[in-house]
C-alpha cells in the first residue's frame, strides 16, 4: 500500500472525475454535461455532506475537474503550490471523522460546504500524501497518443503506462500491425 486508504479513494475519485472530460472519457464526449451525470458519478463514490443537484453545483464541479486535471500533471514543487492554494482558499481545517462505514479518515471542510470545495480539499489532502512520499510520478496521463485519460499507478514497480487495458491493447495492436507490415 502506497497511500492511506482515504487518500487512495480520493485519488480514485479524481481520476474518475477527470476522465469525464472531453477527450479523456470512453466516448470522447463530456460525460459530466448534465446534473444526472454528476448524480451518477457521485453514486459510485461515497461523498458525505451537502449535494445540491443544481446547475451551479455542476458548473463548479466541472471547473474543479479542470483544475484537478491540471494539478495532476504538475511537477512536485508546482503541485505543492497548487495544493496549498486549494487548502488556503477553502480555509481548510483538518479533522478526523468516521461515517458511512468508513474508519477514521481526514476531512477538512464542513459537511455543509459546497460539493466542489469538498472535492478540491479532499483531493488536496490526498495529494499531500503523494507529494510527501515523493510519488508524484504515480500520477500519470495515458501513454496512448489518442487518449488524455488520467490514472493512478499503484503497481508495485510503478511501470503502468495506460489508463485502461483497452488503451494498452489498442497501442499494442497498432505496434504489432506496424511490425507485421514492415516485414
Amino acid at each position: 500500500m502506497l497511500f492511506a486508504p482515504d487518500a487512495e479513494e480520493a485519488l480514485d475519485f479524481v481520476v474518475a472525475l477527470a476522465n469525464t472530460a472531453p477527450g479523456a472519457s470512453r466516448t470522447g464526449d463530456d460525460e459530466l454535461a448534465t446534473i444526472d451525470q454528476l448524480r451518477e458519478l457521485l453514486g459510485r463514490y461515497v461523498y458525505s455532506g451537502r449535494v445540491d443537484h443544481d446547475q451551479a453545483e455542476l458548473d463548479a464541479v466541472r471547473s474543479t475537474r479542470d483544475l484537478l486535471r491540471s494539478v495532476w500533471t504538475l511537477d512536485r514543487d508546482d503541485a505543492v503550490d497548487a495544493v496549498n492554494r486549494m487548502l488556503r482558499e477553502a480555509r481548510a481545517l483538518p479533522y478526523l471523522t468516521r461515517h458511512d462505514g468508513s474508519d477514521w479518515h481526514i476531512h477538512a471542510t464542513e459537511p455543509g460546504a459546497p460539493l466542489a470545495e469538498r472535492i478540491r480539499v479532499e483531493a488536496a489532502l490526498a495529494l499531500i500524501d503523494v507529494i510527501r512520499m515523493n510519488e508524484t510520478g504515480r500520477l500519470r496521463v495515458c501513454a496512448a497518443t489518442d487518449c488524455t485519460g488520467l490514472f493512478l499507478d499503484l503497481s508495485r514497480n510503478g511501470s503502468k503506462r495506460f489508463c485502461s487495458v483497452r488503451c494498452g491493447n489498442r497501442v499494442n495492436m497498432i505496434a504489432f500491425r506496424a511490425r507485421r507490415a514492415g516485414r
